[in-house]
C-alpha cells in the first residue's frame, strides 16, 4: 500500500472519530445549557405563582368555593406556559402539561429534577409553602419536548457531518500525500535502475525542498559511495592478493625446496657419515625455525591488520621496553643490550602493537647490529618529547645505505647474509602507522651502526584508512615517508 493511501486512509478513519467524539462532548454541553435554561425559567415561574397557590389553599381551607375556584384561575394564569400542581392537606389542584397523577414524583427538594412518564419527560421543582391548616407543596413543570428536539437535531447534524468528514478527509489528506511525497517518487525513479556493480551513475545532489527526502537522497550516495570505496578496496586487494601470493609462494618455496632435499638426503642414504648427517639435520632446524617465524610475521601482520580502535588502552612505553629488553637478553645472552627510559611516558594505542614493535627493532639490532668484534652492542632509550614519545634503538653494525633505507621496510626484504623472514621491519612500520607516528633511519651516535627512530603521538586520534599491510604491494610507502639521513 501506498504512504499517501496510508496517509489517506488513517485521515478517513481517524477524523470521523474525531467529529464524533466532538458531537458527543457538544451535545452534553448543549443538553446542560438547556436544562440550566428549564431550570432558571421554573424558578422565575414558581417564584410568580407561590403567591396565588398560597392563597388557594387558604381560601380552600376556608370552605369559600367561589374564592377558591378564583384563586385556581388566577393560578393558572400567573403560571402561563408551565404547569402547576398544589397539594395541601384537604385538597390538590392542578393545571396545565404535567405528568400524569399516578406517576410518582420524587421527594421535595431545592433543584429541579426530571421526571418521566413513559416517552415523555418533564423538569419539575417543587416549593413548600405553609398555611394556617398546614403544609402544602407547589409543584412547577415544564414538558422537555422541546429541548430533546433540539438534541435529535444537534445528533443528526453530527453524524451527517461525520459521514461527510470520512471520505472528503481521506480524499484530501490522500491529495495532500500524493504531492507531498512526489520527490519521493521522483528519487524512487531515478535509483531504480542504477547498479553500482556495472554503472558510476549517481543521485543528482539536487535539493527538492523536502528536508526527509533530501536526507534519504543523501543517505543514499553515502552508501553507494562507501560502496564503490568497499569495491575498490576489494579490487586492488585481489590484485595485490596475487602478488602476495606469488611473493610468499616463492619465499616458502625455497625453505621448502632445501628441507625437501635434505629429506631426501636422509632418505637415500641412511648409512650417512655422522658429521655429514649433523650437518643436513642442522640445516633441516634451520629452515624449518625460518618457516615457523615467517608464518608468525604473517599472522602478526593480519591481527595489526585487524585491530580496532577499541582495543587502544593506555601504554606505559617504559614498562613495555623493559620487558621486550629483558626478553631479548633472555634469548641473547651474549648481546650487550642497554636500556635508557625516562620514567612515566605513556601513549593512547595497542600494547600488544608497541610491543610487537620492540621486539621487531630489538631482533633487528640482534641480527644486523654486531660489529667486527662479535657480541652485538644495542642501546635502547625511551623519552617524552613534547606530545610525542621518542623510542630509539642503536647498534653498532655495519649500517644500511642511504638509499636502501626506504626498501628496508617492505615486504620480504632482507640485508645480505640474513635469514630472517623480511617482515620483521614491515612490522614495525605497520605498528607505526597504526598508532600515527614516524619512523627514521639514520646513522648510529658517532657515525657508526645504524638508529632506528620512532615518534608516536601521546594521543591517537583515528586509525589509518586503510590497513592492507598483508596484502599490500607498498604498504610502508602509502602509509608513511622516510626522510632522508641528515648526514
Amino acid at each position: 500500500m501506498r504512504l499517501s493511501t496510508r496517509i489517506g486512509l488513517a485521515v478517513g478513519v481517524t477524523v470521523p472519530l474525531l467529529v464524533l467524539a466532538s458531537g458527543w462532548l457538544l451535545l452534553q454541553l448543549v443538553n446542560r445549557d438547556l436544562h440550566s435554561a428549564e431550570d432558571s425559567h421554573l424558578r422565575a415561574r414558581a417564584t410568580a405563582v407561590v403567591p396565588d397557590a398560597r392563597a388557594l389553599l387558604r381560601a380552600s381551607a376556608n370552605g369559600r368555593p367561589k374564592a377558591a375556584d378564583n384563586k385556581e384561575r388566577l393560578l393558572y394564569s400567573a403560571a402561563l406556559d408551565v404547569g402547576v400542581r398544589v397539594m395541601g392537606p384537604d385538597a390538590t389542584f392542578s393545571g396545565g402539561p404535567q405528568p400524569d397523577a399516578s406517576v410518582p414524583l420524587p421527594a421535595r427538594t431545592n433543584r429541579p429534577v426530571t421526571v418521566r412518564d413513559g416517552g415523555a419527560s418533564w423538569r419539575a421543582l417543587s416549593v413548600p409553602i405553609t398555611t394556617a391548616r398546614g403544609a402544602g407543596t407547589l409543584w412547577v413543570f415544564s414538558p422537555n419536548a422541546a429541548d430533546q428536539a433540539q438534541l435529535r437535531l444537534v445528533r443528526r447534524r453530527v453524524a451527517i457531518t461525520s459521514l461527510l468528514a470520512a471520505p472528503l478527509s481521506g480524499l484530501l489528506a490522500w491529495g495532500i500525500a500524493t504531492g507531498a511525497t512526489g520527490p519521493l517518487r521522483r528519487l524512487g525513479r531515478r535509483t531504480a535502475g542504477l547498479d553500482p556493480r556495472t554503472s558510476t551513475a549517481r543521485p543528482p545532489d539536487e535539493p527538492t525542498g523536502v528536508t526527509e527526502v533530501d536526507e534519504l537522497a543523501a543517505t543514499l550516495r553515502t552508501v553507494l559511495a562507501r560502496y564503490d570505496e568497499q569495491a575498490a578496496r576489494t579490487a586492488e586487494a585481489l590484485d595485490t592478493a596475487r602478488s602476495f601470493s606469488a611473493a610468499a609462494s616463492h619465499e616458502l618455496r625455497t625453505p621448502l625446496m632445501s628441507m625437501g632435499t635434505n629429506l631426501d638426503i636422509l632418505a637415500d642414504h641412511p648409512d650417512l657419515p655422522e658429521p655429514d648427517r649433523s650437518e643436513v639435520l642442522a640445516d633441516l632446524r634451520s629452515e624449518h625455525a625460518r618457516l615457523l617465524n615467517l608464518l608468525v610475521m604473517l599472522r602478526e601482520l593480519g591481527r595489526g591488520d585487524l585491530v580496532e580502535a577499541e582495543a587502544f588502552r593506555t601504554v606505559d612505553v617504559t614498562e613495555t621496553a623493559d620487558a621486550a629488553v629483558a626478553e631479548a637478553r633472555r634469548r641473547a645472552p651474549d648481546a650487550r643490550i642497554t636500556l635508557e627510559a625516562a620514567p612515566g611516558p605513556t601513549v593512547h594505542g595497542w600494547e600488544p602493537g608497541i610491543r610487537l614493535l620492540l621486539d621487531n627493532l630489538l631482533a633487528n639490532a640482534l641480527a644486523h647490529g654486531r660489529d667486527e668484534d662479535g657480541p652485538a652492542s644495542v642501546a635502547v632509550g625511551v623519552r617524552g618529547v613534547g606530545e610525542q614519545v621518542v623510542i630509539s634503538v642503536d647498534d653498532r653494525g655495519p649500517g644500511v645505505p642511504t638509499g636502501e633505507r626506504g626498501r628496508i621496510f617492505e615486504r620480504f626484504t632482507r640485508g645480505p647474509g640474513s635469514s630472517g623472514s623480511g617482515l620483521g621491519l614491515t612490522l614495525v612500520a605497520q605498528q607505526t602507522a597504526l598508532h600515527q607516528g614516524t619512523v627514521t633511519v639514520t646513522d648510529g651516535p658517532g657515525g657508526v651502526g645504524t638508529r632506528f627512530e620512532v615518534r608516536l603521538p601521546r594521543a591517537v586520534g583515528t586509525l589509518p584508512a586503510h590497513r592492507d599491510w598483508l596484502i599490500g604491494t607498498a604498504g610502508t610507502n602509502r602509509s608513511q615517508s622516510f626522510p632522508k639521513d641528515p648526514s
